[in-house]
């Protein structure tokens, strides 16, 4: 009986690589199982791995502070440990000790390439290029990773996009003035870092304000420095903060825009959520975010000029702009998690037991 062992950390504060794990690990047995031959059942475990003191609820501990900046040899010793059971690993966060027969998940490449990222796990380089097999959720992901790592054939398997953003409710007036948002808004969700580009946006938002100041700016994600520094003085920008996973599709659905400045995204979950609640998207032409977007959206150059003709000819609305709108919706379609599943069962089944 093939076993397959699928590892995760815990973690406080989910994000997207956080929801791909998730959606993953639930469809595993039932994407095996499809696609099974007679005779081939396979047996699934997932395990969660956290640090020795960690309060967080999880299967397995381990010594994480220690383990990234350990030696191959140290991580692969303690891979074997950890792995006990044997059979086949899919490890899903590059932290985690490898294991002797593994897959392994690479989001993107940015923490060898920005240096306001987490730095890179040490062995990680490594321990991918001895992986039975490396899914990259991009084929611009898995280029990068050719290229700056080394590695020979890693397996492209899209992201999805959840259900509940298809046909989501807008949010309506007073939960939005429960954020402090008035009016039509622009709206971009996510992270704070250098790659997310904005610094660009913040650029282009006072001339997109002087001519629609009836649109407000709206920035969901974490508190973060550079977003504060950025936006702070700007005139009609609102800070939501991290918003719940039930409210979120909402505020998409509510918006005008959805903007996605990234000069570099390993796939562009925000785009395709956007795309998913047929609201027009705005975003960069970099990364995988063509790949993604397709003719469903306006691909722009990330400089702030060319985002606020971008944000202000969608603004302006139109049957082009509507149109766009609809062959987003269509083609975010494709993109299911059901689709996903199967493409990492048939990498499972490629190099299993």
């Amino acid at each position: 009986m093939p076993r397959l062992t699928i590892v995760t950390t815990a973690t406080a504060v989910p994000m997207g690589a956080q929801a791909y794990e998730r959606h993953i690990v639930s469809r595993a047995a039932a994407a095996l199982a499809a696609l099974a031959v007679p005779d081939e059942d396979w047996r699934v475990r997932h395990v969660v791995a956290r640090s020795l003191r960690s309060p967080l609820a999880g299967t397995l501990r381990l010594p994480m502070g220690w383990l990234g900046d350990a030696s191959p040899s140290a991580r692969a010793a303690a891979g074997r440990l950890a792995y006990a059971r044997g059979g086949l690993v899919h490890r899903m966060n590059l932290e985690l000790p490898p294991a002797p027969r593994e897959v392994v998940t690479l989001h993107d490449v940015v923490a060898w390439r920005y240096a306001d990222e987490s730095a890179p796990v040490a062995a990680a380089a490594h321990e991918l290029r001895r992986a039975a097999a490396v899914v990259c959720v991009s084929t611009f992901t898995a280029a990068e990773a050719v290229d700056l790592l080394g590695l020979e054939d890693p397996v492209v398997v899209p992201n999805g996009v959840e259900d509940r953003y298809f046909g989501a409710a807008p949010l309506g007036a007073d939960a939005l003035a429960g954020l402090g948002v008035e009016g039509p808004y622009v709206l971009t969700a996510g992270g704070a870092s250098e790659r997310k580009n904005l610094a660009a946006l913040a650029e282009a938002w006072p001339r997109v304000h002087s001519a629609r100041p009836d649109v407000t700016l709206v920035l969901a994600g974490p508190p973060h420095a550079r977003r504060t520094e950025l936006f702070g003085a700007l005139p009609g920008v609102r800070f939501v903060g991290r918003v719940s996973d039930e409210v979120l599709p909402r505020l998409y659905a509510a918006a005008s825009v959805v903007v996605v400045p990234s000069l570099v995204e390993g796939f562009g979950l925000p785009a395709l959520e956007g795309m998913a609640t047929g609201v027009p998207v705005v975003a960069s032409d970099r990364s995988s975010l063509p790949e993604v977007v397709g003719d469903g959206g306006l691909l722009v150059e990330p400089t702030g000029g060319a985002l606020a003709d971008g944000i202000l000819d969608v603004l302006a609305g139109g049957d082009d702009v509507e149109a766009m709108a609809r062959r987003g919706l269509e083609r975010s379609r494709r993109f299911t998690w059901e689709a996903s599943a199967e493409g990492h069962a048939r990498v499972w089944r490629s190099v299993g037991d």
